[in-house]
Formats: structure tokens, sequence, C-alpha cells
């Protein structure tokens, strides 16, 4: 999904997307990006610990230093992916961030048409920042 996400925001080609791993991100991360996309697969009805690690680093040092950055999640799930996606768009009010879309939730297998909705979703946000949409 990351991959197909990164696709799609590479289509637009005055943006730069990178990759970063949620166990390797850092506040200087959130403070060079004008846009997030989050993903995480969906454990025990909520996010994965690595993004719930990340949130543990970045949280409390982005405080008057982050501008609200637009942001957009997915999340992989066997269930309904709810929980994920709650927890995450609780923390997320805090930094403040602002969502572009709603979380685009898989349930079950991967399709084509997941991975479609992946690059659109990273289109979307790169589109966007492009045009200035959320400045």
């Amino acid at each position: 999904m990351t991959a197909a996400v990164l696709e799609g925001a590479r289509r637009e080609v005055t943006i730069e997307a990178r990759e970063c791993s949620a166990l390797k991100g850092s506040l200087e991360d959130l403070l060079w990006a004008d846009g997030v996309i989050f993903g995480t697969p969906e454990n025990f009805g909520t996010m994965s610990g690595a993004l719930k690690f990340f949130f543990d680093e970045t949280f409390y040092p982005a405080q008057g230093k982050v501008r609200t950055l637009p942001y957009a999640l997915f999340v992989k799930c066997d269930n309904d992916g709810t929980g994920a996606v709650r927890d995450v768009e609780k923390i997320l009010r805090g930094y403040p961030m602002q969502a572009i879309a709603p979380a685009l939730i898989a349930k079950g297998e991967l399709t084509e048409e997941i991975l479609d909705n992946c690059r659109d979703l990273g289109q979307t946000m790169a589109a966007g920042l492009d045009m200035g949409l959320w400045s």
C-alpha cells in the first residue's frame, strides 16, 4: 500500500515525496513536510506499535513547532479498521493536523482496486499541495 501511495504522489513532478519508517521518523521529518500520509495495519483494534512509537516520540516536541499539516491515513485490517482510525485521528488533532480525505480502510486481501485507491490518495495529497490547497 505504501508503494502505491508513493507512486501516486510522485505523479505530481513538482512535489518531493519520500517514505519514512515510523520507527525512524522524527520531528525533523515533520518540520520538513508540507503534508503527511500515515499508514498502519490495525493490530488488536488499534494502530501499530511502530506508529504509536512515532507519535510518542514526536507529539510533545512538535507542540508549537509544527504548523497545521494536511494529512491522510490508510489502514490495512482484517476486522473493520475503525479502532485504528479513531485512535490515530484523535492523536493527530493534537499536533495539529487536518485530514484531507476520509481514512482509506483496506479490509482483507489487497486488490488492484485498493492499490488504485492508494495511488489516488497519494496523488490527491501531492496535487493539493502543488495547488496550495492546504497552505
